[in-house]
């Protein structure tokens, strides 16, 4: 006996924890509900620690959120499937707290629990759940039960299915606009579920019945079900039963309704004929992209190249060209920067879709002029994408247009448009190669190592070395090391400083024998540079790199250099010869 209280006490001291007033304590003890379970055994859970749960629904958020949380998985813990109807209980109480997370996963636990019943035990015990959550007098009950429907559905008869979707038509039409958002959100997963003739009989009543609702929250959520319902729809039946409520969606008076239904348009086309396509879907398509809310122009932008790639291949050409660049020529100089970022992301995929000819004719001219946007977000969503350019229209045409607006940009008299360049450096270099690269970029990248702002060669230096880790050591060892090398014997001392920078970024990503023949020689001659700001960032560059130069290199010169400097009659010098001394230990 005393056996079994022992191994008892654990639990009492956990199921204590459950009522303690630190919220923390309570927090862990739920965490630990499958050790309670476990130790307690199948049938004592069942018949004490669930009750027991049940009744502490009445605590902080986030414990609650917690046991919802563990409940979702204790399936195993009570016996399995055929008890699956035991854990419902507590999460029933879950499911109709005030705060929405809590519900939110009270729910998901549901669900999950529910498709481990029979059909037996769903319409025994589920059903009859989902009917009171349905019913219940708070409204926080009836939004839980429009996620349980589907389930609830799924695994009953049909005659219970009736009842069910009697029940959702009521909740599509209670008074608060918290259920009907909550049916609404549902709408289209719901559909899935049912027979053809119960979603045209039943789904699409309602559906546009909760797109014309007086609450933009509820109509933008039924707008979203659009694409699912029409796609267990034909052609015809989508034209006379989903498109009048799309037609109705675009010219909403609510922008937010607008931004749904330009977010899910692309969707649509999979639904819909050709002929719709070309005739509907393009003008309301341009009519988003001209919307006079920003958010809704930029959610149309970030689907331009998705919609247009799945309109008919026969006519995609001719609308792309007559009706939708018009608008995105106006887009490019738009006066909101999400809405110009958004666009200049998508808009080089349309090079793919238009062809050569009217891509240097069209695009080209946007693209020049989205690379000298004044927004940062914008320059490196072009260049990011010329890839997609370069493949239509080819790399010496591109070099011919583009790249000589990249070269402006990089030469700017401004400083700040001069570094934001900079930083898409590598990314060009994968983009266009290494010959090309060597050609056109390469000459640029040194010059900015010379430049007169500080913040511009600290960048330039930084940016060597992820150009080497995009073309590797040999290149470094044939385009890079030698010109930057170079830069220790010019007369102006800060740029044989930015030799050292250089050095101190390249150490780590080139090869071990380019560490200790060609930079080891440098940092020796610079060592006995007539500048101490020199000779002193020598030393601390020696610091930096030690791990990567070699005994013997480090023994026979790296040393008596330091040496040298520690006897230096700068005190700065000395300081950091020492500490370099140190580091080569």
């Amino acid at each position: 006996m005393a056996t079994t209280d022992d191994s008892l006490y654990p639990i009492a001291v956990l199921i204590d924890e459950l009522r303690n007033e630190d919220v923390q304590l309570r927090l862990n003890s739920i965490k630990k509900l499958s050790t309670i379970a476990v130790a307690l055994g199948i049938e004592r859970t069942r018949n004490e620690l669930i009750p027991f749960l049940t009744d502490t629904v009445d605590d902080e958020d986030e414990v609650l959120w917690a046991l919802a949380e563990q409940l979702g998985v204790f399936l195993s813990l009570v016996g399995g499937p055929e008890y699956a109807h035991c854990l419902l209980p507590p999460l029933e109480s879950l499911a109709t707290v005030e705060e929405t997370v809590v519900r939110e996963k009270a729910v998901e636990s549901l669900v999950a629990v529910a498709e481990q019943h029979s059909q037996s035990d769903c319409e025994t015990h589920f059903v009859p759940l989902v009917k009171r959550l349905s019913q219940g007098d708070w409204f926080t009950s009836r939004a839980s039960a429009c996620g349980l429907y589907t389930i609830a559905y799924k695994l009953s008869s049909s005659s219970v299915q009736g009842e069910l979707r009697q029940h959702f038509r009521a909740l599509c039409s209670d008074d608060t606009p918290m259920v009907r958002r909550a049916a609404a959100s549902r709408l289209g997963q719901f559909a899935k579920v049912m027979t053809l003739d119960c979603v045209k009989t039943e789904i699409v009543p309602l559906f546009s019945h909760l797109a014309s609702d007086d609450q933009d929250s509820v109509r933008l959520l039924a707008v979203e079900s659009a694409a699912p319902i029409a796609e267990l729809l034909s052609e015809s039946e989508v034209e006379s039963l989903v498109m009048p409520v799309v037609r109705m969606a675009i010219t909403d008076k609510s922008w937010r309704v607008r931004y749904m239904i330009a977010d899910k348009f692309a969707e649509m086309q999979r639904s819909v004929s050709a002929d719709t396509n070309r005739t509907e879907l393009v003008p309301s398509f341009s009519s988003l992209l001209k919307d006079q809310e920003a958010e809704v122009r930029a959610a149309a932008c970030q689907k331009l190249k998705l919609f247009c790639t799945n309109l008919p291949e026969a006519t995609r050409e001719a609308a792309i060209l007559e009706q939708i660049l018009p608008c995105v020529e106006g887009l490019v100089s738009d006066t909101n920067q999400h809405v110009k970022t958004a666009l200049a992301s998508v808009v080089m995929g349309l090079a793919p879709l238009v062809g050569k000819d009217h891509t240097l004719e069209h695009l080209l001219p946007l693209f020049l002029t989205q690379l000298r946007d004044e927004c940062p977000e914008v320059r490196l969503n072009i260049i990011s994408n010329l890839d997609s350019v370069s493949k239509v229209i080819g790399i010496s045409q591109l070099s011919q247009s583009l790249l000589p607006a990249i070269v402006e940009l990089a030469e700017d008299q401004k400083w700040r448009v001069r570094l934001a360049i900079i930083e898409y450096m590598p990314l060009l270099a994968n983009q266009l190669g290494v010959d090309f690269f060597n050609d056109k970029f390469n000459p640029l990248c040194m010059a900015w190592l010379a430049d007169n702002v500080y913040a511009v060669r600290e960048a330039a230096a930084a940016n060597l070395r992820r150009l080497v880790e995009a073309f590797g050591s040999e290149w470094a060892k044939e385009h890079l090391i030698p010109k930057v090398l170079a830069m220790s014997q010019d007369p102006n001392y800060l740029h044989r400083l930015t030799t050292l920078f250089c050095i101190n970024v390249l150490a780590g990503v080139v090869t071990a024998d380019i560490v200790n023949t060609s930079i080891a020689t440098a940092l020796n001659q610079l060592a006995g540079d007539s500048v101490a700001n020199v000779r002193f960032n020598v030393a601390k560059t020696v610091t930096l790199i030690s791990a990567t130069l070699g005994r013997e290199v480090v023994d026979q010169s790296i040393r008596p250099a330091l040496q040298q400097l520690a006897t230096d009659s700068d005190v700065d010098v000395k300081f950091y010869a020492q500490e370099a001394l140190s580091a080569v230990a």
